[in-house]
């Protein structure tokens, strides 16, 4: 039987997010302590936990069918590497960073400085696209010291909490790439491991809407009902049952998350009551 053969970070905070997502969508994986292949007991899958700077070479080599890896590494190792799908994970910010006491009007002021990175390709095409030529110094590994060592004027590097720049002396002043967990694919994935990918991609879709998502209870007045279902259109129309008290009836739908508390206002102003609110596992369109 085939399987699909997917890549996922050794360790870290990708790894973590990567193997409590692939919970989510009912993919049960075996696998020890420094364990650096595991099958799933369920789902035709194969897991490889490889470093995550590998992982681009592994797909485009048509080693591992897919991997889940952060979007910025794939920008910058696999750019011909397709994503199929965002997974909205493991969040972060390729940007520009500079000492404190130095000022900064705008990216014109990196014309003619060094640059420590360690996304050479990814600093190359933002600079092109600015029309900014600099001297990139390529660094493995703790870029943050550069500037205090004098080895350049400015690095660019991952931000996530920003602490780092903070211990090192730094300040963020322009962000390059807004990075999050992808789903991608191999150029060379067969027809058969594509078919379980497209079911695999089903599921994580059906966790991430549901992630998006909120199950709302509520009753309401049959006055009311027009006015209430204008305010929770759901994926159709919202459920309404008679409720045993004459006059009133339950209405239930499904709305944004990001758009929660506004809605719940816009209810209890025309007259809602008992409003219940549930999250979603998963949502199947």
């Amino acid at each position: 039987m085939s399987k699909l053969k997917i890549a996922v970070q050794k360790a870290g905070r990708l790894h973590d997010d990567s193997m409590k997502i692939l919970n989510e969508v009912g993919v049960s994986i075996d696998n020890g302590k420094d364990q650096l292949k595991a099958s799933a007991r369920n789902f035709p899958l194969e897991v490889f936990y490889l470093r995550n700077g590998d992982i681009p070479q592994y797909l485009r080599d048509g080693v591992v069918d897919a991997a889940i890896i952060g979007e910025n590494v794939l920008i910058e190792k696999g750019g011909d590497v397709a994503i199929v799908e965002k997974l909205g994970f493991s969040k972060c910010k390729v940007s520009v960073a500079i000492p404190k006491n130095t000022k900064f009007k705008d990216v014109k002021d990196l014309e003619g400085k060094r640059i420590a990175t360690s996304y050479p390709n990814t600093v190359n095409q933002y600079l092109e696209k600015q029309n900014i030529k600099a001297n990139l110094h390529i660094i493995n590994g703790s870029v943050e010291i550069a500037p205090n060592i004098g080895l350049a004027d400015a690095i660019v590097d991952i931000v996530s909490s920003g602490s780092t720049l903070f211990k090192n002396n730094l300040k963020e002043v322009e962000v390059i790439l807004n990075s999050e967990a992808v789903l991608a694919a191999s150029p060379l994935i067969g027809e058969e491991q594509k078919n379980i990918l497209n079911r695999l991609q089903f599921r994580l879709q059906s966790v991430l809407k549901g992630r998006q998502s909120k199950y709302v209870l509520l009753n309401a007045p049959n006055e009311k009902l027009e006015e209430i279902i204008k305010i929770l259109p759901g994926m159709k129309s919202p459920t309404v049952l008679p409720l045993a008290e004459a006059g009133w009836s339950s209405v239930h739908s499904v709305i944004n998350k990001h758009e929660f508390w506004e809605i719940i206002d816009e209810l209890k102003r025309v007259g809602a009551q008992g409003i219940l609110v549930c999250p979603i596992e998963n949502m199947v369109l």
